[in-house]
């Protein structure tokens, strides 16, 4: 296939693949792309490997919008054997890579190590001269972890020589497999089961690797190895580290970049969830190591080693990376708790906060405080679940009365509205929902049989439901174009109309099931919404949703002062460089506002691209007033509204934090200057609480004392300034009124009489 036709390919498969992820994924947003280097070779290195095939396929599209360039990826042979899989692999100009596990084979007999040395293989009714040779490999069960060793000699049929010992050098392997091996042998089972493993020549895939470095191409690789549905990254393979250090060896004008990717999902396997693709800082690759690559021998290995843990450590950047499952729902639990509910943070945002911490966590996990409040955290997520809500309704849960009975029987009826006008769409569409999720369900669990790293095989089910909605929908949609063709001669339809109507149903079909599965979200958005409002009702439920609120100002509290506490010992520029500040705000979506993104009070375009949620807005805003803009307005129930803890619009999700403009919380410090007092500029956020408050009081206290600390010390030094952790304030208005003017205003002044001498020194101020 010549250049252009492959370009050509290349560019068709990227489109139907964006079409697709479009439709799978509600949000993808990329992060950090302006790390991309928009010239010569580079190899982009993804982690954690947790969807398998969509985890390539969703970084090769964020390179492909932001630079145009063409990543291939480096793809399993097996996996470029199966029909479709391999079609669109080849279409993408993917480079096939044998791996041994695929070739695994079970082995004659039973095998365990010599009580004497670990690196002898015994075996009962093996045929090791048989069987293996050297550089083979011989594959342990998943009872000892699933070790793995090289063969360096074949010495006769029940006895063999691996090179190193089993799970590494620390001799805990080794350990737990003579420990196993008594058990097995109390039970009178003699041995273990094994697998053998060939050796596998890559000569040929590094070639292509370096053909394309060398042309300055793009390669892309998961260096885990398999994908999986752990929290943590697994052991990297070294070849991603062979590639960058042999391409620039073989040519000394190749100067290979590395940029480390983190793919992060909420809730990866199902249906219209949301992903980030991250992009790190780009690495070079260290001459020295490159020298030293290619001295050979120990040199070489010492020289790949140290350059896959730079890479190790650069991918620690861009990925939350848990312990556990429990700690990572642990810190989620902690983020919605400190972050300010009138604040709402982009993906990205929510990736990065994530991962600070997570770092904390696993830092200071042994103090006191932090164990106390993770015991707390956990007792109030389940009194959460108990009560049947989410914690991003707990602040906004208000008491029974006709306006919250109002405000459900309306939600409700907007729910019948939208199922009615979803209903047709998922009545079509149900066959391919129904056989996506039995089949997906089935691969999942032949996927975790065959492997020896994933934990509940979750990591192929979005996989298999793409790959099965492709085959299954150009069917189904065929069979209802004939069916309506059918109907329209049984009726006796007009030729024309018989002719016509396979080609209509055919067109019409997917704009329909489309607009289908906006109204489906919509009603979605609107039936979470619900549970706080039914609650709320329930004959006394009112006391636990009391309670529930102060343990969450308590909580909130408590996160912000640990972490206001904590951060500093971390990170130096913690005050400078924090995410969640009483004055942020992060900066608006790109993009206009459409039919299907919808323009927000504040200016922002939603980061859902939700346009058809809430198309009735206007009543809510104008009947109930629970919306932003109507805090600005009237209710038609309760005239003006002063309340700013109303139940909000039902477009949030507690899958994330999904809006894309901080609503900024205005901060005015107390003047004590004259024994005088500015109140507090009330927010007008729509989720604002007192806890929201009282934390972002705590906040800027410590700072503050920090920074005047730190003031008075320097000032001994050198007279520049210190770095404030919060933007320098305005010396005056854009009407030249200074601040320190408005300050020394009586609070108990009428306001015609205050509002009269400013505009008089306005005017007076513009005459001169």
């Amino acid at each position: 296939m010549s250049p252009s036709e492959k370009t050509l390919t290349y560019d068709a498969a990227i489109l139907f693949w964006r079409t697709i992820t479009q439709i799978f994924f509600r949000e993808v947003r990329p992060r950090g792309a302006y790390h991309i280097p928009k010239h010569g070779p580079v190899i982009f290195v993804g982690a954690p490997h947790n969807n398998q095939f969509l985890d390539p396929l969703l970084l090769s599209l964020e390179v492909y919008r932001e630079t145009h360039r063409h990543v291939q990826f480096l793809t399993a042979a097996a996996s470029m054997q199966r029909k479709w899989v391999g079609f669109f692999a080849r279409l993408m100009d993917s480079i096939p890579v044998s791996r041994a596990a695929d070739m695994a084979k079970p082995g004659a007999g039973r095998i365990w190590l010599s009580p004497d040395d670990p690196c002898l293989v015994l075996g009962e009714g093996t045929k090791f001269l048989e069987e293996f040779s050297p550089r083979m490999q011989i594959l342990l069960p998943k009872s000892v972890n699933s070790a793995v060793a090289e063969v360096v000699e074949v010495i006769s049929d029940t006895e063999l020589r691996v090179k190193k010992e089993f799970g590494g050098e620390s001799g805990k392997g080794t350990a737990r497999i003579r420990d196993k091996y008594q058990e097995l042998k109390a039970e009178g089972i003699k041995g273990f089961e094994y697998k053998k493993l060939p050796f596998v020549d890559q000569q040929d895939m590094y070639r292509h690797v370096y053909q394309c470095l060398t042309k300055g191409g793009s390669i892309g690789i998961m260096p885990e190895g398999g994908s999986h549905d752990r929290t943590d990254l697994l052991p990297l393979k070294a070849g991603v580290s062979i590639m960058a250090l042999g391409a620039m060896a073989n040519d000394p004008n190749v100067q290979v970049k590395i940029v480390p990717v983190g793919l992060s999902y909420f809730h990866a396997h199902r249906f219209r969830s949301r992903a980030v693709v991250e992009f790190g800082s780009a690495l070079d690759v260290p001459p020295e190591l490159v020298e030293m690559f290619k001295q050979g021998g120990t040199q070489k290995r010492e020289a790949v080693a140290k350059f896959l843990d730079l890479i190790y450590n650069g991918l620690k950047t861009v990925t939350i990376r848990a312990p556990d499952y429990d700690t990572l729902m642990l810190i989620q639990a902690v983020r919605r708790l400190y972050k300010t509910p009138g604040q709402h943070l982009t993906l990205g945002q929510v990736v990065e906060l994530n991962r600070r911490l997570l770092e904390g966590y696993v830092h200071f996990k042994d103090e006191p405080r932090v164990q106390k409040l993770r015991e707390d955290v956990l007792k109030y997520n389940r009194r959460v679940r108990d009560l049947g809500l989410r914690d991003h309704q707990v602040p906004r849960a208000q008491k029974a009365g006709w306006k919250t009975l109002g405000l459900l029987t309306y939600r409700v009826c907007l729910l019948l509205v939208w199922t009615i006008l979803a209903l047709p769409g998922t009545i079509l569409n149900s066959p391919i929902l129904i056989l996506a999720s039995i089949v997906s369900r089935k691969k999942a669990k032949a996927a975790l049989a065959a492997s020896v790293v994933k934990i509940a095989g979750r990591d192929v089910l979005a996989t298999w439901k793409i790959l099965i909605a492709m085959g299954v929908t150009p069917v189904l949609y065929a069979f209802y174009a004939i069916l309506a063709t059918a109907i329209a001669v049984r009726a006796k339809a007009p030729l024309k109309w018989r002719i016509w109507t396979p080609f209509l149903v055919a067109v019409s079909l997917p704009f329909m099931n489309y607009a289908a599965l906006k109204f489906g979200e919509a009603g979605m958005d609107v039936l979470k919404s619900l549970p706080p409002l039914i609650i709320a009702l329930v004959p006394g439920q009112q006391r636990s949703l009391d309670k529930l609120k102060a343990t969450r100002i308590d909580l909130s509290n408590q996160v912000a002062s640990l972490i206001n506490d904590f951060g500093p010992k971390l990170y130096d520029d913690f005050n400078e460089a924090r995410i969640l500040v009483p004055s942020a705000s992060a900066p608006p979506s790109s993009g206009p506002s459409g039919l299907w993104r919808r323009k927000s009070s504040t200016g922002a375009v939603d980061a859902q691209g939700l346009g058809l949620t809430h198309p009735m807005t206007w009543i809510d805003e104008r009947l109930f007033g629970w919306s932003r803009s109507s805090k600005r307005g009237t209710s038609a129930w309760s005239g003006p509204i002063d309340d700013i803890s109303r139940i909000h619009t039902p477009d949030d999700s507690d899958d994330s934090d999904t809006g894309d403009y901080d609503n900024v919380v205005g901060l005015v410090s107390a003047n004590d200057e004259g024994g005088l007092k500015v109140p507090m500029q009330k927010s007008r956020s729509r989720q604002s609480s007192y806890a929201d408050l009282q934390r972002l009081r705590m906040a800027p206290i410590t700072t503050i004392h920090q920074s005047i600390a730190r003031s008075e010390a320097k000032d001994e030094e050198d007279a520049s300034p210190p770095l404030s952790p919060h933007r320098a304030r305005r010396a005056s208005l854009s009407d030249g009124v200074a601040l320190k003017r408005i300050a020394s205003l009586d609070p108990e002044e009428p306001f015609n009489e205050a509002t009269q001498d400013l505009n008089e020194e306005i005017s007076h101020t513009k005459s001169e």
